[in-house]
């Protein structure tokens, strides 16, 4: 009898020489192993190079097993579109970035390659703060959420959270803009759908393809793992509400 895998770590995780990759209760890890499980499941493992940027999306470079490198720190929409014309249109160019990276310093990179259509696919995970260096104010923080910058909570004088998946929708060069969660299962599957087919837009060369995924992060939240997704639940979601954003088959 054939075995298959339907549960657990996927083929293509690499296991990390080092104790702790990520923080306890961190999600990038989840979002990642969505990634991994789609790069199998569809068939494309040989074409794959993900491009990590700088901050906590660095350690997702070292974890999977095929082709992948790191950049400058707001620079993987900038080196992806570089080897994507380099390649040629076989090859599929995911973008792994935080929220401060792709569109913090990485603002300039990301919009204009998504101005320009390119066809690589950027997932955003967001957990609303600068992860690596201490839990700084970042674009996607919430009004009223505490960070070490802004430690009575985000208030007028900060500005407001930018909705990166809304604001990429309006952009002639996207194909598929989305946002999705990792609060349950169902959500899990739902953000799996949304990757894939942000995938799906590269590989049938429409144009440029984006997902964000809202992620945890308990130690510079100060919340317990489950505590950080019920934090998501009642505050994140309703400042960034889950969904498609834009999804179509030529760029007009």
């Amino acid at each position: 009898m054939k075995k298959e895998w339907f549960a657990g770590t996927p083929r293509l995780w690499v296991r990390a020489p080092v104790p702790i990759v990520f923080c306890p209760g961190c999600q990038h890890a989840s979002a990642l192993k969505i990634l991994c499980e789609l790069v199998d499941e569809m068939g494309i493992e040989g074409e794959t190079i993900l491009m990590a940027g700088v901050g906590c999306s660095t350690m997702s470079a070292m974890l999977v097993d095929f082709d992948a490198g790191i950049t400058a720190h707001g620079r993987p929409c900038d080196a992806a579109s570089a080897v994507k014309r380099i390649l040629g249109e076989k090859t599929v160019m995911v973008t792994w970035q935080g929220d401060g990276d792709a569109f913090a310093i990485g603002t300039e990179p990301t919009l204009h390659a998504a101005a320009r259509g390119e066809k690589i696919t950027t997932i955003m995970v967001n957990n609303g703060n600068y992860g690596t260096t201490g839990g700084q104010l970042a674009p996607t923080t919430i009004m009223g959420q505490v960070t070490t910058t802004s430690p009575e909570g985000r208030a007028e004088p900060q500005g407001y959270p930018i909705a990166v998946a809304e604001l990429l929708a309006n952009l002639r060069g996207v194909a598929y803009s989305a946002r999705g969660a990792l609060t349950s299962a169902a959500n899990y599957q739902r953000t799996k759908r949304y990757m894939k087919t942000a995938l799906q837009k590269q590989i049938d060369g429409v144009g440029y393809s984006f997902l964000e995924i809202l992620s945890t992060c308990p130690p510079n939240w100060g919340l317990s793992p489950l505590d950080s997704i019920k934090w998501i639940e009642e505050k994140m979601i309703p400042e960034f509400p889950l969904g498609e954003f834009k999804n179509v088959d030529r760029i007009a």
